[in-house]
């Protein structure tokens, strides 16, 4: 419960193993569906949170979700723990509504930077300390905060030219003589979507980077508040990652939304979603592998084409199935819209046929890019970044397994039938642009051998158990003032959703967690001191996809 009225007086004995090295500093408990949470005060935060993370072993900043209430102002830390995500915590510190002030936790979690930027740009919370707190999502000019309950929508929003300043160069220039400032993007090919990198150069070698987001920000988080819980959040999801994660992300919201109203859903079904699910992740996987070689070696005719021609035949699987290639719009609450498509043994020998094929392929794709000399010569020892430092900015996906972070919440954390299905989490320990590419091209490997036992399991199970959605209710209430903050293992890493229930068919706080954002935050870790070429090779690896950073 977020009310201060509910939350429960503090005693030593009534608060978890996991929040007792701060019991002193805690003003009270919260009751959050998915983790122990406490109540402190807005100076206490970088101690608090540093304390979780040294002494308790929270160290994943997984999210920060900021917002106003009638009476204060809330900014929530997401903890958990690399090793074991099941170990969590969140941190809620309450500011008064006259006065949004809290303390930053940069300095303890580096990924805390730009979600607390996002937090001052929507909602209006300032942060004391904060290394560079300006907006991120909108631009610097912009009149007011969107997410703030005094926020005037109709308000003009006048941003000349002329206002756009040269921050990044100006810091640079500061620094010594010789910089150049170069823009890439936000309408160039390497940025992979709409994306504006703002560089500065000494010679030839990447001096400082900024990324510049925001530009393709559609309000997703207001309008899933405005949406209905059974039946209008559902179709956003796809949207996040035009990629071909959709049905990953509509994982994501189903994960939270069934937790948060208590809803089960059937074995039957679970199943069809994990395969659903891998055949997304594979969608995406190639997307970013064929990408990749345009961006490094040029290659359309080969490499390019062949990933191409591999997403097709999972299109063409994924339609008969869901009806869609793209927007799948298939999962529900409880379960999916409906069954396999009849007759299900033509089904069965598509699929069978793909993941048959498949080796042979991943061969070819290997011989091209991982075995390729241009490859290897710009993404061996290029764009480095070690296990501590990914962790520091909550990097995860193939980007953290690619510098040795075992952390993958299909297994970790785990959700619909990975933990009874065979398969291994693919990490590399070198932490370049080659490792990220090599965990990409085994984890597709890792996805067949889990649509292969998801089919002979759905080939043997008996006609009338095969229940597709358990009986939900036709509007869906959750109790006033639950809050919960799930994740699944999204094709770029945790994608998470915070939900607080008013207790209305409308959520009255959607909160997405995408991981491109966290990852692209750690871009000048892996840039700065390298050249030009590189970064664009760096940034290819990252598999960026600008839907789910701008949101």
């Amino acid at each position: 419960m977020s009310s201060h009225a509910a939350s429960q007086e503090l005693e030593k004995s009534d608060v978890p193993a996991v929040l007792g090295p701060v019991v002193d500093r805690l003003q009270g408990r919260e009751q959050h569906r998915n983790a122990p949470a406490g109540r402190i005060a807005p100076q206490n935060v970088p101690d608090v949170l540093g304390t979780l993370k040294n002494e308790s072993g929270l160290d994943h900043l997984a999210c920060v979700t900021a917002q106003q209430y009638p009476d204060r102002y809330e900014t929530i830390y997401h903890l958990r723990d690399y090793d074991d995500p099941t170990r969590e915590a969140s941190i809620v510190v309450p500011t008064p509504s006259g006065e949004p002030q809290s303390s930053s936790a940069a300095g303890v979690f580096r990924t805390a930077d730009w979600h607390e930027r996002e937090a001052y740009d929507l909602v209006g919370i300032t942060y004391d300390d904060h290394p560079d707190l300006r907006r991120i999502l909108l631009p610097e000019t912009w009149q007011g905060h969107p997410l703030s309950l005094e926020y005037d929508a109709d308000q003009p929003q006048i941003v000349p030219l002329r206002e756009q300043d040269g921050h990044l160069h100006d810091q640079v220039a500061q620094e010594g003589e010789g910089t150049m400032f170069l823009n890439i993007g936000p309408h160039h090919p390497a940025t992979h979507g709409v994306m504006h990198l703002k560089l500065s150069l000494d010679g030839e070698q990447v001096a400082a980077v900024d990324p510049d987001i925001g530009y393709i920000h559609r309000c997703e988080e207001q309008m899933c508040q405005q949406g209905t819980y059974r039946y209008q959040i559902m179709p956003y999801p796809d949207r996040w990652d035009w990629g071909g994660g959709g049905l990953l992300n509509e994982w994501a919201y189903a994960r939270a939304a069934e937790d948060l109203a208590d809803i089960a859903v059937p074995e039957y079904a679970q199943v069809i979603r994990t395969l659903a699910a891998e055949f997304s992740r594979i969608l995406s996987h190639m997307l970013a592998i064929g990408a990749y070689a345009l961006d490094v070696c040029g290659d359309f005719t080969a490499t390019f084409m062949y990933a191409i021609q591999e997403r097709e035949r999972v299109q063409n699987i994924l339609e008969d199935l869901t009806g869609q290639r793209l927007m799948f719009n298939y999962f529900r609450l409880g379960g999916v819209v409906w069954d396999l498509p009849e007759p299900r043994a033509d089904f069965f020998e598509d699929v069978r046929g793909f993941v048959d094929g498949l080796p042979e392929r991943l061969a070819d794709f290997h011989n091209l890019l991982t075995g390729n000399e241009i490859i290897q010569t710009r993404t061996v020892g290029t764009g480095v970044i070690d296990a501590a430092t990914a962790k520091d900015y909550g990097c995860t996906g193939p980007v953290a397994r690619g510098s040795g972070v075992d952390y993958d919440l299909r297994r970790d954390d785990p959700y619909g039938y990975y933990d009874r299905l065979e398969w291994d989490v693919i990490t590399e320990p070198d932490g370049d642009n080659y490792a990220r590419l090599l965990v990409r091209l085994q984890e597709v490997e890792e996805s067949a051998k889990i649509i292969e036992q998801c089919v002979d399991l759905l080939e043997d199970w008996p006609e009338d158990e095969r229940t597709i959605q358990s009986n939900v209710p036709r509007t869906i209430k959750p109790d006033a003032d639950s809050e919960i903050y799930r994740a699944v293992e999204a094709a770029k890493g945790e994608l998470g959703i915070y939900i607080r229930s008013d207790g209305t068919e409308t959520p009255a706080r959607f909160k997405i967690r995408g991981p491109s954002f966290s990852n692209l935050q750690a871009l000048p870790e892996m840039a700065e001191g390298e050249y030009v070429p590189d970064l664009i090779a760096t940034l290819g690896s990252l598999d960026t996809i600008m839907g789910e950073v701008d949101r």
